[in-house]
Parts: structure tokens; C-alpha cells; sequence
């Protein structure tokens, strides 16, 4: 026999933008390589031929990181859920690495905090625990993240009960 699952009241699953397409990887090789071209052929032209080596390297590892940021950042997430006796907090950084936060809903606040020059944080906050909400969005998402669970744990702290006898 196998535990009910619990009702799910909250849920919010975050990833992080994904600006460049594929094709917009194949354009910034192209644009890349073209862009080392023009300085390879001057260098070429002035006798230094090793340095066409050189920036080959560069545009090949400029390339090899951009593709890698693209692959992880692909892979990244972040899920807030809320059932009956948890509020668990995910985060997947998309390279492996994954962390999972427990939190008691009850005594759980959240905190939108404003840093200098109008940036927003958004935090869950239990006693001395701390953990950072919505790392990967704007800060208008955020505050709304912030207040729909707000809104969420407050309809937590006060459940309605549907006693006919107490009418």
C-alpha cells in the first residue's frame, strides 16, 4: 500500500530566459568567424601567420562557452510547491547539482526585499532560515511570485471549515 499523495494548493515552476535560438547560435558562428576573418587576413597579409591559430582558439572557445551557458541554463529550473504539511522550494542549476528545501508553511513568511537601485529579492523566511526565491526572474515576476504565495500561505493559515452544524 502506498501513501494518498498530498493535495497540491501552490505551485510554481521558474526557468530562466532563452534568449539565443539555435538559430541564433548558428548566426553567432557565423558572424564570429567572420568577425576573426577580417583581422586573420589583415595579419595574413602583414606576414604573421601564426596568429591565425590564435584567433581561431578564441573564436572556438568564446563559441565552446556560449554553447555551454545555453546547454545549462536549458536545463535550469526552480518549482515552489505547496501541500497540506510542506512547502518545498527546488532548484535544479542544470549542470547536475540540485537542492531541495523544506519549510514548515505555517510559520513561513515571505519577504520581498528592495536593494539599492530599485532590484528586487524575494525570500522565504522561517525562523533564522533564509532561501532565495525566482533567481532567474524580473523583478515585476517577482514581487507577483512574491504575492501570489503570499496569498497562497495566508489561504493555508486560515482554512474555511463547511460545518453545517456551526451555522
Amino acid at each position: 500500500m502506498s501513501a494518498a499523495a498530498e493535495p497540491i494548493l501552490f505551485e510554481a515552476v521558474s526557468t530562466p530566459s532563452q534568449s539565443l535560438s539555435a538559430r541564433g547560435m548558428r548566426l553567432l558562428c557565423v558572424l564570429s568567424a567572420a568577425g576573426a576573418a577580417v583581422p586573420g587576413g589583415f595579419f595574413l597579409v602583414l606576414g604573421a601567420w601564426p596568429v591565425l591559430g590564435f584567433l581561431g582558439l578564441e573564436v572556438v572557445g568564446v563559441l565552446t562557452l556560449v554553447a555551454l551557458h545555453r546547454r545549462w541554463s536549458a536545463a535550469a529550473w526552480e518549482a515552489v510547491q505547496l501541500t497540506e504539511g510542506t512547502l518545498r522550494v527546488t532548484t535544479a542549476n542544470g549542470r547536475g547539482g540540485r537542492r531541495e528545501t523544506v519549510l514548515e508553511p505555517y510559520w513561513t513568511r515571505v519577504v520581498v526585499q528592495e536593494v539599492a537601485g530599485g532590484v528586487a529579492r524575494l525570500f522565504l523566511v522561517q525562523r533564522s532560515r533564509q532561501v532565495e526565491l525566482g533567481c532567474f526572474l524580473s523583478d515585476p515576476e517577482k514581487r507577483d511570485l512574491g504575492e501570489a504565495l503570499d496569498a497562497a500561505l495566508r489561504r493555508y493559515r486560515t482554512p474555511k471549515f463547511d460545518n453545517p452544524q456551526l451555522r
